[in-house]
Parts: structure tokens; sequence; C-alpha cells
């Protein structure tokens, strides 16, 4: 047989061809004249002709009657499945869902994935069946290679087939049970059992507890010890009690078969040293620093690009000794980018004041060089938990605060520059740089120790002036900022100074003084005096608008004036607020000369200055002079009205006898006054005397 335009054929020989054996019936598909009378009658298609050299008639298998095909099964068993092998040999393809799947899900009772080998044997299953189930669901496939009615027999063959070509390992004998479970069960179903069955590993799990149980206890127990102490348990010796639930562990939960086991010292190496166990087992045996440190994960970060984008801050005790035999403590302020250390200072005690000393540095670096507030703000608990409504809270002066967590120094960038500072200038620079633990020789201090009646007294170390220590920490400082880069490739030629300074993020906030000096500013109260000017150090302060005075709670001119000064103790400005309310930012003029003659063009200018408050204090009051008002009573008020409702006569009288009304006679200075300010027509007894004269 072969395959002809895509069409499984047979040739016209094979089909007539007598190969039985002298005397035997004969085994011929057709006789010769039965194919050419179903030719003739096209009852059969013959797709070749059997002209030219060589040239041998085909017919297509499937086109010949049933009666026919299965002669052919039966004298050619391998041939009449050619169209099923040509068949898989086109439509089967690998199923990269059921990779995925047997590659992602979860089998084994432990958690872990089967082995790659599997997963590849468990595709190709998975890919073969999707092939006959795809076969067996198109018609015409099946009509043409088995009549129209599938035939397992064939099917096993070709699968047989398929197993030496892809190499699946399907059972033969079981195929149609198989293919019914992964129609029902999907990929799932062609998993083994042995892979969810977790009857065999019941008696090691519980053991395992019992194991690191044992061996969490708080004197640590070596293999041995726990080995001991586990077969005494079995053999009933001890008791082994849970102390969270107050439970006895049962020995007969370990049976096997009814009888105690033993264990060995290599079981429990195994258990152990099971690397999931060991982990369990160090979080017990060891304080949470270090085995966040050495055991737990952490996070992987890269540094930022822009300079301010985060600046992170710790404290640190300096290395070297003062007379009375304490280290002096230090507060940093490092911006991450460049590595700078942007603010600084000192005390003999680790307190809260430390921590706004090195802000007020660093913002007095900020003012002088005139940059924005930093982004963000990475800090510890220990200190700055205090501020973290005021100060500290994301918004307010910062855009972004970090709390770091405490004895994590893994987590702060300060500690990981603290490391570079010590390491790269102070141990150039000065002597006994270094710790007592640490891993290179180096870089280790040591001890001497006195062997005395207390076997506690080491040899005193060499001291310093507490100012000596700080000036060659300032100095340190100095000389670690202007280093180049640590990373020349990212800042090629630049120092840490350098990256600050040309590398600053463009998106920063500008700084708020009269909020920020409110938390890390000196503060003082005082009074507003003449409406003028508060008084601060000594120094008057003027206020920015007359207006202002508005703002002030009635009769209540105090207020408190928050100012940082600079590194030499000068400010012009202070803020005020009363009772938490901003109130104003004022500003030192200065006093001028009073005599001419020396007076200089700064003078003239603080002469100005407040000859323009003065004016703006003048303008205020004129722009704003109350309204004069006379009071009237119900009485007078009366008296009038009813003066006005009488009838005046007029009388005629010799002019001898005219009579004179004269005006009330009031004292010059008063009648000046009163016309000055239209208080004489306010005057009601005035204006009935003047209305009646005049009449």
């Amino acid at each position: 047989m072969e395959y002809y335009d895509d069409k499984l054929c047979i040739s016209y020989d094979d089909l007539t061809r007598n190969d039985a054996p002298a005397g035997q019936p004969g085994d011929a598909i057709m006789s010769a004249s039965n194919y050419f009378k179903l030719a003739a009658s096209k009852q059969i298609n013959v797709v070749r002709s059997g002209r030219g050299l060589n040239g041998y008639a085909l017919i297509e298998l499937g086109s010949l009657p049933e009666r026919f095909r299965e002669r052919i099964r039966h004298k050619y068993p391998q041939g009449s499945n050619m169209y099923l092998h040509r068949y898989f040999d086109r439509f089967y393809e690998l199923d990269t869902a059921a990779r995925e799947f047997y590659s992602t899900e979860v089998f084994k009772a432990d958690g872990a994935n089967i082995s790659p080998k599997v997963q590849k044997e468990y595709t190709i299953n998975a890919s073969v069946l999707n092939t006959i189930i795809k076969f067996s669901q198109t018609r015409e496939a099946v009509k043409r290679s088995m009549g129209g009615k599938m035939k397992w027999d064939e099917v096993v063959e070709a699968v047989e087939y398929f197993r030496t070509k892809v190499g699946h390992t399907l059972p033969a004998s079981r195929l149609q049970d198989t293919i019914r479970k992964y129609k029902e069960g999907s990929y799932a179903a062609l998993v083994s059992k042995k892979y969810n069955n977790q009857s065999a590993r019941k008696v090691s799990v519980n053991l395992e507890r019992l194991i690191i149980a044992i061996a969490v206890q708080d004197n640590s127990p070596f293999n041995t010890m726990i080995m001991e102490q586990i077969n005494a348990f079995f053999a009933g010796e001890i008791d082994v009690v849970d102390t969270t639930t107050g439970e006895l562990f049962n020995p007969e939960d370990f049976y096997k078969n009814g009888e105690p086991i033993t264990i060995s010292r290599a079981t429990v190496w195994n258990y152990v040293n099971n690397p999931k166990n060991r982990v369990l087992i160090e979080k017990e045996r060891q304080d949470w620093t270090n085995f966040n440190h050495n055991i737990r994960p952490y996070m992987h970060r890269k540094s930022p690009y822009f300079s301010f984008s985060k600046i992170s801050l710790d404290d640190r005790d300096l290395p070297r000794k003062i007379h009375a035999g304490i280290r002096p403590k230090a507060y940093y302020a490092y911006d991450v980018a460049s590595g700078c250390v942007i603010g600084y200072a000192y005390s003999r005690e680790k307190t809260a004041p430390l921590f706004i000393d090195c802000l007020r540095n660093m913002f007095r670096v900020i003012e002088r060089n005139g940059w924005n507030v930093p982004g963000e703000i990475e800090v510890e608990n220990h200190l700055t938990r205090q501020f973290q409504d005021t100060l500290l809270e994301a918004g307010v002066v910062f855009s972004f605060v970090r709390w770091c967590a405490p004895t994590n120094s893994q987590e702060k960038r300060a500690e990981h520059k603290n490391r570079a500072k010590k390491y790269s200038v102070e141990k150039r620079n000065h002597a006994g740089i270094g710790r007592w633990y640490a891993k290179l020789p180096a870089n280790r201090v040591y001890d001497q120790k006195v062997f005395d009646e207390k076997n506690n007294t080491y040899v005193d170390k060499k001291t310093y002036d507490y100012e000596e220590l700080i000036a060659d920490d300032m100095a340190d400082i100095y000389e670690y900022n202007n280093m180049p880069h640590p990373n020349q490739k990212l800042y090629p030629g630049m120092t840490r100074w350098q990256v600050l300074c040309n590398n600053m993020n463009p998106n920063l906030r500008p700084m708020d003084k009269r909020t920020l000096y409110r938390f890390i500013g000196e503060c003082t109260s005082t009074s507003i005096n003449r409406n003028s000017c508060v008084r601060v150090q000594y120094r008057d302060f003027w206020l920015s608008n007359p207006d202002v005075l508005k703002r002030l709670d009635p009769n209540d001119n105090k207020v408190k004036a928050y100012y940082l000064p600079d590194k030499n103790g000068n400010f012009d400005e202070v803020y005020i607020y009363q009772d938490g309310d901003y109130i104003d930012t004022c500003r030192y003029v200065g006093e001028y000369n009073e005599a001419q003659m020396e007076r200089t063009e700064d003078d003239d200018k603080i002469f100005i200055e407040q000859r323009k408050y003065i004016s703006k204090f003048d303008k205020m009051v004129k722009d704003n002079k109350p309204t004069r008002v006379q009071v009237i009573s119900q009485e007078r008020k009366q008296n009038i009205e009813q003066l006005e409702q009488q009838e005046v006569k007029a009388i005629q009288l010799p002019p001898e006898e005219e009579p004179q009304y004269t005006m009330p006679e009031k004292p010059q200075e008063q009648e000046k006054e009163m016309q000055n300010d239209y208080e004489l027509y306010l005057d009601l007894n005035y204006i009935t005397q003047k209305a009646k004269a005049d009449l």
C-alpha cells in the first residue's frame, strides 16, 4: 500500500494476486474480472491508471466495498493500518498546556513538583490521547480507515506504532479506560496515585515534627542528644509534653506494626538539616536580629539617581573614647544618591535633641546653598517616634517618611554609609578603628585583659578631649564628602559633593520655613510692642503689615517666635504664632542714626522701611475711622416730637419790644472743638434755641 495524492491506495497487483501455496484456496482480494467490472461501473475509485512504462494502477482503499477491505486487513494486517499511522503522523502535536500544567501543579506531599522526566512523560501521553480523541471525533477519517466504525484493535496497533516513535507510556490493554478517565479528569487523570498517597508518609511527618520540637529546646541539643531523647521517649522512659497546649505526646502514635521504633543519629541529622527544617529550628534558637540578618530573606534595592530623592538618618557612637570613658554620640544625615553627609550633630547623650540638632544643621546647609527640601526621609523608631504626628508626618515637611524596624541595620541606608565612612576615611586617619568581632583581622580591635582577683579588668586605651574628637570627625566628613563617588561608571570623574550639587531632583518642594522652624527652630515667648514689632534676643523684628493685628486674640498680644540661627548665631527673620496659629513673618529692620550728619545709606534704608510701616499704620487708622454718634433717650425724643406738633403764632411787637433770643454761651475752646467735629449740631438744646432765634 502507498499514498497517492494524499489518499491511501492499494495496487492492482495486490488486489488480484494470489499468494496462497499450491493446493490451498486462493487468497486474492478480488478476481481480475471483478476488478474491471467495478472499475467500469465506477464503484471503485481508480486514482491512477496503469498506462506507461512500469506504470501500475492504484485504487483508493476507502472506495472499496467493506467486504474487500476486510480481506485486505486480513491479508495485509500492517498495511491496513497505514491510514491511521499517516493520520497520527500529520495531526500529532505536543500539548503545551499539558506541559505547563505538569510543571506548575503540585502533586507531591512535600509541596514539590514532579520531576522534569515525569513531566515530559505525562505531556507526551496527553498529546497522544488528544490525537486519538480528535481522530475518533472525525467521521470522515474513521470511515476512510475503518469503514465508519471505531475498531479499537486497530487503534491499539496504531498506538503501539506511536510508542516507538514518540515514546509514550500509555497501556495498550486499558486504552479505552484511560481515554475515558482522561476525558473526565483532564491532565490530572494521568498522574500516578503514588504522588497523592500520604499513608506511607504519615508516620514520618509526625516524627519530623517531634524531632524539630526537641531540637528547639532552650539548651539547643546536639543531634546525638536529640536521638537519645526520642528513643527514650519511644521506650517509655521519659515523657514529652507540648508546653503550649499542655498535651502529652503518645509514643504509640509513632509505633510501626504495633511495635516501638528506634531512630539513628543519621535519621536525626537528615531531618534537622533539611533546608526547611533548618530555618524553623534557627528561628527558635537565634534572636530576632541574628535570624533577620543571617537567614531571613531581604529586599533587593537600587539607589536613586537624583540627589535629595531620599535621605537617611542614623545615630552612632564615635569609635574613640573621651577622658570620661564614654564615646561621644553622633547623628548623621546622608543623601542616598550621592552618599554625602548633609547634616551632623554631636552630644554626650543619645536623646531627641541630638536628632533635632542634626536636622537644624542639615537645613542650614540646604538654606545656605538654596536647595529645596528632600523628598523622602528614612529614620528609625528609637529617637524619632515622638515626632511622627508633627515633624515626621508625611506631607508636613517631607513628602514621604519611611520608618525602619529597630535593630534592622541592613534596611537603613545610613548604616551602610556609616560603614563606608568608617573604613574609607576614619581607619586611614586614626588608630583603633574596627570591631572586636570583624571577620577581617585588619578590622579587629583587641582589649588587653588584666588577670586580677576581679577577672574583669582591661588595660585602658588612649582617651581624647571631647572637642578634639568632634573636630576630627568633622574633618573626616569633609574628606569623605570630597572623595570620588563609588559609582564612577554612573558618575564619571565626580566626587560625592559634586553629585549632590549637580544632580538635584527637579521635582522637590521649596522650603516652608514657617512650618519647618516651628518644629526644629529655637522658640521664645514675646509680645507685640506698640503694634509694630516683637523683641527676640534683644533685637526688634517688625511686622510685615499692620493688618495682621486682627489675627490676634482679643486683648492678647503675647506670641511665640520661632527662628533658626546660622552657625554664627545670626538670624534676620522670626515666625510668630499664637495658640498654634500662624500670625506673621517678622523681619529685622534695624535702627537708624538719628543724627542726619552721621547717617549712611544703610541708615536711610532703615529709616524708609520704618516710615513705610508707620505710614501703613496711619492709613489703616484713617481708612477705618469709626462714625461718631449721639445717644438720644426716649424722654428727649418725645419732647422734640411734642415741640414739633405745637403751632407757632407770629406776634407783632413794637420794634423796641421785639424779643431777642441769644445763643447759649459755651466756652470758646469747647465751641471750636464742637464745630470741628460737628458735635454742635448733635446738641438738641442748642438746635432748639437756634431755631427759635432764627424765627
